[in-house]
């Protein structure tokens, strides 16, 4: 057997690994950084994909199960992952594979039906929790997440709106760096966005918050049912963490008028925290003149540089942090 690093695939190579991947029951549909090829002889036995810090795509022919492959695997793409700055790892898996990796020093945040997600770190995501956690609010405490892509005055609205229903909101800014504005812009905005507003807190989601762009697919057998499962996952993760950690009591969405997805996710939202005891608030979203503000409409007008119309649909902050920044 010899371990094979693939960056970039030649085309036979790379027939070889999508023919393996679909007779293991898994869609190669995913973006890979690098992917990790077991071969003896000329056959391929075993793969291992990693983007960032999530492990996906990991597979064994079947007749080889039982000889610590899947160890190898992992220990590969551990060196990749550590060689690039990255040391706290991640995977989405089936649940019925949680004891082989449990095995395999990776932890379980959550499961439900048809997802897992496990860390390689125990008690990962109550040690982020903890440590962003500095307050012990009481009363009504409310809950919002958003991507703010940049930050908009439909955003603000909708803080603003909550932050008079409750004695603390929570602005938890998603932290994954695959939007147009890193993470750390986004937050930053929002921060400046809303820091008029006294009951309001903005803190990262880390890594345990997803957005539907990101959520892997690949081990699911209906991945028409994708934004049904990340939104069962999402549930689980905001009432076994969240909610007890910031004592959460409801939550707060925008209506969604154009995206049909969207709009399943906060009906299923709604169901998942209602059932366990957290309200959920929906805000009809902002308008001006009659049309709805977007944070991708704001992206199209900065990229047909309308910076007068962008001027009118963000905060001052907003937009003064855009200009300083050089994003116009």
């Amino acid at each position: 057997m010899y371990i094979e690093l693939v960056r970039q695939f030649d085309r036979r190579k790379k027939d070889i690994w999508q023919e393996f991947l679909k007779n293991a029951k898994l869609s190669c549909e995913e973006e890979v950084k690098e992917t990790v090829l077991l071969w003896e002889d000329d056959k391929l036995i075993g793969t291992g994909s990693r983007d960032g810090n999530l492990l996906k795509l990991i597979a064994i022919l079947p007749e080889h199960q039982g000889e610590d492959l899947t160890s190898i695997l992992l220990s590969e793409l551990r060196k990749g992952a550590f060689a690039e700055g990255f040391n706290h790892l991640f995977l989405y898996t089936k649940p019925e594979n949680e004891k082989m990796f449990q095995s395999l020093f990776f932890y379980t945040v959550a499961k439900t039906e048809n997802v897992l997600l496990m860390e390689n770190r125990k008690n990962g995501i109550n040690d982020f929790l903890a440590e962003i956690c500095e307050e012990n609010p009481k009363g009504t405490v409310g809950a919002i997440v958003i991507n703010a892509n940049p930050f908009t005055l439909g955003h603000r609205y909708l803080i603003e709106t909550a932050s008079k229903k409750c004695d603390r909101i929570y602005v938890f800014v998603v932290s994954e760096d695959k939007s147009r504005f890193s993470a750390f812009d986004r937050i930053e905005m929002v921060k400046l966005g809303t820091k008029d507003i006294e009951n309001v807190t903005v803190l990262p989601t880390g890594p345990y918050l997803v957005s539907n762009a990101t959520f892997p697919t690949y081990f699911l057998k209906e991945r028409e049912k994708a934004n049904e499962v990340q939104c069962a996952l999402d549930i689980e993760i905001f009432l076994k963490y969240f909610v007890p950690q910031f004592s959460i009591n409801c939550r707060f969405v925008g209506t969604e008028p154009f995206s049909q997805m969207t709009n399943q996710y906060n009906r299923a939202l709604k169901r998942g925290l209602e059932n366990n005891g957290i309200k959920v608030f929906e805000i009809p979203r902002f308008e001006i003149n009659g049309e709805t503000i977007s944070a991708s409409r704001v992206r199209k007008l900065l990229d047909n540089g309308d910076i007068e119309v962008v001027k009118s649909l963000v905060p001052p902050t907003t937009y003064e942090y855009l200009k300083s920044n050089g994003f116009f």
